[in-house]
């Protein structure tokens, strides 16, 4: 496999789609990762099974009828594998497996099978000591951005998944591009406070224009750095209520097409006025869990 991602919206060619299948039982308050999961879990709204799974198979549909090559995590009994996104990045011909949570190390060898088709010299472990998940990076052209958390206090934060010292990792891994990082918001009680990764509150869409939740970001500089970048007339602002409801975590298969929540109408309309073909799905019951489109997908191949 001839890996090939350089941006976030070129024609996607082929991607791994996680799976809800075999999800295992309702996790404890302990168990969750982030605070939407506990939200839902203390409500008694944690979402079912069946109802994730159907949600998935509609993205893959999608992902079909745009003759996109769709691969699936072997199912684990009893594992959350939804979130592809966070357990390994592609950028220019180079696969990244990331370091994360130790509790979900089981997830990268369920795509062994995706994995035995890359070539091994074309495959980066990052350092032990480098946290990171996929959500926070974003490659861009000449740039990497990626979100981070740099306090003292990143031990503390369960919602802290990408450190210093997975910045510079990534900047000596690809020296000939200029890595931007963005210090993110976290809290590990308060969905609506809480930036889980750099997709949660900013994403690249269409033809150079940008979806961004300003409060998402630590520190306003590095947010406006952002809108300058790309224009503030390109730049797509969502509500607090928005970014809770994963607005910016939609999914490009091209600059002319996403795939996004049909419950986003306002982000929706905007999309539409842009030129961009919208394909709504369902994935109400996914968000619970603090991710949406962006999150379940891990790109291979774009143009």
């Amino acid at each position: 496999m001839n890996l090939h991602i350089t941006n976030e919206t070129s024609k996607l060619k082929a991607v791994v789609l996680g799976t809800a299948e075999s999800i295992g039982p309702i996790p404890t308050l302990e168990e969750a990762y982030d605070p939407k999961s506990k939200e839902h879990i203390k409500g008694g709204t944690y979402p079912k099974e069946e109802d994730m799974v159907r949600e998935m198979e509609a993205v893959a549909a999608v992902l079909e009828k745009y003759n996109v090559k769709v691969y699936r995590p072997k199912i684990i009994k009893d594992y959350n594998q939804i979130f592809t996104r966070d357990i390994a990045f592609v950028i220019d011909d180079k696969f990244i497996i990331s370091n994360i949570l130790p509790d979900r190390d089981q997830e990268i060898e369920a795509i062994k099978h995706v994995i035995d088709q890359i070539d091994s010299s074309k495959i980066i472990r990052l350092p032990e000591e480098a946290h990171i998940e996929g959500g926070d990076v974003m490659p861009m052209g000449d740039y990497i951005f990626v979100g981070t958390y740099k306090g003292k206090d990143y031990k503390d934060f369960i919602t802290a998944r990408t450190n210093w010292q997975a910045v510079e990792a990534l900047e000596k891994a690809f020296p000939d591009k200029e890595v931007v990082s963005f210090s993110l918001k976290k809290s590990n009680t308060v969905a609506k406070d809480n930036a889980l990764h750099l997709d949660c509150c900013f994403q690249p869409v269409g033809k150079g224009k940008a979806i961004l939740y300003k409060e998402g970001f630590l520190i306003e500089d590095e947010y406006n750095w952002l809108v300058e970048f790309f224009g503030k007339e390109n730049v797509y602002e969502i509500t607090r209520d928005e970014m809770y409801q994963m607005n910016s975590n939609i999914f490009s298969i091209s600059e002319d097409v996403v795939i996004s929540e049909k419950g986003f109408t306002r982000l929706n309309a905007w999309l539409r006025e842009q030129g961009i073909t919208v394909e709504e799905v369902p994935y109400a019951e996914i968000s619970k869990q603090e991710g949406l489109l962006r999150c379940s997908t891990l790109p291979l191949i774009r143009d």
